[in-house]
């Protein structure tokens, strides 16, 4: 197992290289104990890509979801003058980007933001094809401003439904999970007289809106005590689940982030726990956890199914390696009534 300083050291070394003008391209590197953060993946001739928050977003693949070679070069080199524009205050450091191949091309969803503000923004980019990718920038999905809207444009997730319609859910603190039907180009389907700007439907909250005691917001003054963010939706069966991230990411080993679900007979909702509370009512059935053993916290995921069985991924926040976040992989096993439960690591 190749030591994570040394990965860090490295990939801070290609991220410098890049924000040179590539004068000196390094040499790929690779690693059985990826750092990641925010992760998402994709699979395309026998090669799984992994995409996460980074300069740029961060890429690496495998053949086999063990050994991970990380691409020194950022899958966007160049940020789009809109996302200047959009968010006062955004440079390079793209967050939390999700996948998806739809109608032949791959779609590719990001954040633009900054800390614990809602004025930021959702791109697109596409591409026919990862091997060798040509990325199209395909404008803004949706964006948010600071006292305009209370929900927070990042964290996009795509989800295809039944009748191949295309929906996105987002969002981050201030009033929870949003969504939003998408159109044939991977955009908003009803755009509001503001441009790029959508009145979306709540589907999830951390606590119920009449909650008393919530505890204080310890990062952020401005994203207020919802501490519900990073959505997820997979279909399985009859129903499709929701996974949300909750309480606080991004602080090291003093995170708590985790992970909870819910489930819907319908796409856009309304998800209901085990318990059969409404995830907008502060509902959550939970997932994952820190074990104090390996991880601190875990959170921000992803779930697909590869080959005969279904794959929970994250980040967790890594005890050895003093808090720094480092990819999970768990598979996922269904309950008789239909569940999902993490089969715990070896």
């Amino acid at each position: 197992m190749r030591r994570l300083l040394l990965f860090v050291m490295l990939v801070i070394v290609g991220q410098s290289a890049m924000a040179q003008g590539n004068r000196h391209r390094m040499v790929p590197i690779t690693t059985d104990t990826p750092m990641a953060h925010d992760p998402v993946m994709a699979y395309e001739d026998s090669t799984y890509h992994l995409y996460c928050t980074g300069i740029g977003i961060q890429h690496m693949t495998s053949k086999d979801l063990r050994t991970w070679t990380v691409d020194p070069t950022p899958v966007m080199t160049v940020m789009p003058q809109w996302a200047h524009d959009s968010v006062p205050g955004f440079l390079h450091h793209v967050w939390a980007p999700d996948i998806i191949r739809w109608h032949g091309r791959w779609w590719l969803a990001y954040s633009c933001s900054t800390f614990g503000k809602n004025g930021s923004a959702i791109g697109l980019l596409s591409t026919p094809s990862l091997s060798a990718p040509v990325w199209n920038d395909e404008g803004c999905i949706v964006t948010s401003r600071e006292g305009r809207d209370n929900w927070n444009a990042i964290d996009p997730c795509f989800v295809i439904d039944d009748n191949d319609q295309p929906w996105l859910t987002w969002g981050s603190f201030w009033d929870g999970i949003q969504m939003a039907p998408l159109d044939t180009t991977m955009h908003l389907k009803h755009q509001a007289s503001d441009i790029r700007h959508q009145t979306s439907e709540t589907i999830a909250r951390r606590y119920a809106p009449s909650a008393q005691n919530v505890p204080a917001n310890p990062t952020s003054k401005h994203a207020g005590t919802n501490a519900i963010e990073a959505p997820f939706i997979f279909k399985h069966g009859g129903w499709y689940y929701l996974f949300v991230s909750w309480d606080y990411c991004c602080r090291g080993a003093q995170s708590n982030y985790r992970v909870a679900v819910g489930r819907s007979k319908t796409v856009d909702g309304p998800y209901l726990d085990r318990n059969g509370i409404d995830m907008r009512e502060g509902g959550g059935t939970l997932f994952i956890e820190g074990d104090k053993k390996q991880f601190e916290a875990a959170g921000h995921c992803a779930v697909y199914h590869l080959g005969e069985e279904d794959i929970f991924i994250c980040h967790g926040y890594s005890i050895q390696h003093k808090g720094a976040s480092i990819l999970i992989q768990r598979p996922i096993r269904w309950t008789a009534d239909a569940w999902p439960v993490l089969v715990k690591s070896k």
